[in-house]
């Protein structure tokens, strides 16, 4: 037979640390003001006694979960592909909130029903702060999480920013892009094409808009096809540009994975990669090191995304000040593609 042991409680700390249970609530809740070798005797009792605190009853006296949300407003599906963006952002986030001692809460939200449970969560204070990634459109939940004041912080810049302004971390997309596009008219091509990212994501749009700021200085035309981030998306949009311009001789592409799906369609129509036309992705996840030929691009840093949305998610909770837009630097990285 077992027998069910009796869990130890504030009071039997008290008496045994010899103080009253307030000073242990205090002590137990982080309170900083008691002093030094009462803490100690309090937390000589807790060890003692095996003591577990209820983070239920600490949670409505501080008002705190110690959890923060981690929001995707994507399916499972596209989640957990092999693009490596999302495990990316999730392993940063979670190395940084690991030292914070703070509890990760990952959210997929990928259709508009699981999106409205999303909202009725987290405007219902389960969780002491949120982060966003991967916006589609404009989506006016941070902004209502902000006004009711949650702290919240976005990766990558929101669409059509309200008051109060959302803080986000973002990297430099648009001159990432152009830095791309500048090493193929450096190394002599002459049509120079992009496979775009959806235009309903600022990462999209700031690579496009990149891509044409470069391609426009050169008195080049600009020669677009776009996808949706996906590998296939990208062989269909290559195949979509060899038809639009058989003569086309470089592409950069606005993501790895579809530059992985590019460079399949290329192999297909028998284009030889880099000597008939030279290809540039985006990202540096790590397929790119393995595609044939091992890929050009643009590496983000996606793990330091990931940390410094919490970083500064902290600082907001803290009633720091934080600047509106962090804006990490990209690199370019020249492998065998272009």
């Amino acid at each position: 037979m077992t027998i069910a042991r009796e869990r130890p409680t504030l009071e039997a700390v008290a008496r045994r640390a010899g103080v009253s249970r307030a000073t242990v609530s205090r002590v137990v809740n982080g309170s900083t003001t008691v002093a030094g070798p009462i803490q100690e005797a309090v937390r000589q009792a807790v060890r003692e006694l095996g003591y577990v605190p209820n983070l239920a009853a600490r949670s409505l006296v501080t008002q705190r979960t110690d959890s923060i949300a981690l929001i995707l407003p994507e399916s499972a599906t596209r989640v957990f592909s092999d693009d490596q963006f999302f495990p990316g952002i999730v392993r940063g986030v979670s190395q940084e909130l690991e030292a914070a001692d703070k509890q990760l809460v990952l959210i997929m939200a990928g259709s508009a029903a699981s999106y409205d449970r999303v909202e009725r969560y987290t405007t219902g204070r389960h969780v002491d702060g949120v982060m966003f990634a991967s916006i589609h459109g404009v989506d006016p939940l941070p902004g209502t999480l902000a006004r009711i004041g949650i702290p919240v912080v976005c990766s990558g810049r929101p669409m059509g920013r309200g008051t109060p302004p959302v803080p986000y971390v973002d990297v430099d997309s648009v001159g990432g892009a152009a830095q791309a596009v500048r090493h193929l008219l450096d190394a002599g091509r002459q049509r120079i094409a992009t496979i775009a990212g959806p235009q309903d994501m600022v990462a999209g749009i700031d690579r496009l808009a990149g891509y044409r700021n470069e391609l426009k200085g050169s008195r080049r035309r600009s020669i677009v096809a776009n996808g949706d981030f996906t590998r296939e998306s990208g062989a269909v949009a290559m195949r979509q540009l060899l038809e639009d311009d058989p003569s086309l001789d470089a592409v950069f592409v606005a993501s790895d994975l579809m530059a992985h799906g590019a460079l399949r369609t290329l192999r297909e129509a028998g284009r030889r990669v880099p000597d008939d036309v030279a290809v540039v992705g985006f990202d540096d996840v790590e397929i790119a090191r393995y595609t044939d030929p091992p890929l050009t691009t643009v590496r983000q840093p996606i793990i330091g995304i990931g940390r410094e949305m919490v970083r500064q998610l902290l600082r907001i909770a803290r009633g720091e000040d934080v600047e509106e837009a962090l804006i990490l630097p990209t690199e370019l990285v020249i492998r065998e593609s272009g």
